[in-house]
């Protein structure tokens, strides 16, 4: 069975899309896995309709979680509308409903096709970005973006123009084959974007 909504760490995560516009050599995807540490079956065999998903979500009664994230084993902003729409709905019928997240290539303006990070305004409590390196040159060796430098440029500019209107944003890279030095230099990259540095572990296969 297909996993719309899972619990990891006491947070609610919400699976809408395989969809991606990158290839990240750490992701799973690539490896032929279906699912990952969170999940078993995040492998999604139709993307669910925005109804199936808000019924899902509801079921798992996601006031008693400490934070909605909307992740999954593609990038969520290709469901942009979908998502938004959700927060609308769970922010009415939901008392008590968790900080909202998303965690986010930074490419939701770019897959779009127009500035969406307005539209995050009062929606979006956080936003995790993956950085995954302080150069152009670092992040198309490591994401892979199909646009390539276009996917970079527009990584950076959402972040940006999100951290004006999203009270939390903050980037990440995954600590794999990274120096000190790389992460002071990302660490500075996301600061002068207005945003916070997180570095992941590594977590093999």
């Amino acid at each position: 069975m297909e996993t719309i909504s899972y619990e990891y760490e006491g947070a609610l995560y919400v699976n809408l899309t395989n969809r991606c516009d990158c290839a990240c050599v750490f992701c799973l995807r690539h490896n032929g896995h279906k699912g990952s540490i969170y999940a078993d079956d995040l492998w999604l065999e139709h993307e669910p309709t925005r109804e199936e998903a808000l019924a899902d979500i509801i079921a798992h009664h996601p006031e008693h979680y400490r934070e909605l994230v909307f992740c999954g084993f593609g990038e969520p902003t290709y469901r942009l509308a979908d998502l938004l729409w959700l927060v609308d709905r769970l922010r009415e019928q939901v008392k008590d409903l968790p900080p909202v997240r998303i965690n986010t290539n930074g490419h939701a303006s770019l897959i779009n096709g127009r500035d969406v990070t307005e539209e995050l305004r009062g929606r979006i409590d956080v936003l995790s970005i993956s950085l995954n390196g302080a150069t152009a040159e670092e992040y198309c060796a490591v994401t892979k973006p199909r646009d390539g430098l276009k996917g970079w440029e527009a990584m950076l500019d959402f972040t940006r123009k999100a951290a004006k209107v999203v009270p939390q944003v903050v980037m990440t890279i995954v600590d794999k084959d990274k120096t000190p030095e790389d992460i002071d230099r990302c660490r500075a990259l996301a600061e002068s974007l207005g945003a916070k540095l997180r570095v992941r572990a590594y977590i093999p296969d």
